[in-house]
């Protein structure tokens, strides 16, 4: 079988100070466009977070003596609707894409408690890969700004000559 094992692949380096001022300012609008990306599902995900933690936070709330309690149910996030509380021990929870599960009550505490903890765990990656991309806009940036000081400084030599 022919392939190269992802493991023993080293990650092509690239010296930034070989590269053109035309080629770094297009690493650095993609860097950018990435970046701009990675925030987005940044925003995405504490959305995401927030509600799981809300979901949880609401659950919490459930108290033994609740039954038959009337309480609104939401529809959408701007719309309630009157409900009564049946079964504490029984609850239908969106799991995402149509599907619904039942759960009792600690189960969907425990379901939205490792939902949260996920969705954290997917943040501080991402979080790490902003980190590492700003980096590397930063050197970007740096040797942009070196080689455009080197261009200035050849154009006015080059005027002084000329002069």
């Amino acid at each position: 079988m022919a392939g190269t094992s992802s493991a023993s692949a080293k990650p092509e380096v690239i010296d930034l100070t070989k590269l053109s001022p035309d080629q770094l300012m297009q690493i650095k609008q993609e860097l950018k466009q990435e970046m701009g990306n990675i925030q987005e599902s940044l925003s995405t995900l504490h959305g995401c977070k927030a509600k799981y933690a809300g979901s949880k936070e609401a659950l919490e709330t459930f108290q033994p003596d609740w039954e038959n309690r009337q309480i609104l149910v939401p529809l959408t996030s701007s719309m309630y609707v009157p409900g009564r509380v049946k079964d504490l021990n029984n609850f239908v929870i969106d799991i995402g894409t149509g599907y619904y599960i039942e759960k009792d009550l600690e189960g969907s505490k425990d379901y939205f408690k490792r939902r949260v903890e996920y969705v954290q765990e997917q943040i501080e990656e991402i979080e790490k890969i902003h980190l590492q991309k700003t980096r590397f806009l930063n050197c970007v940036v740096g040797v942009l700004e070196m080689k455009q000081a080197q261009q200035q400084q050849q154009q006015q030599q080059q005027s002084n000559q000329s002069a």
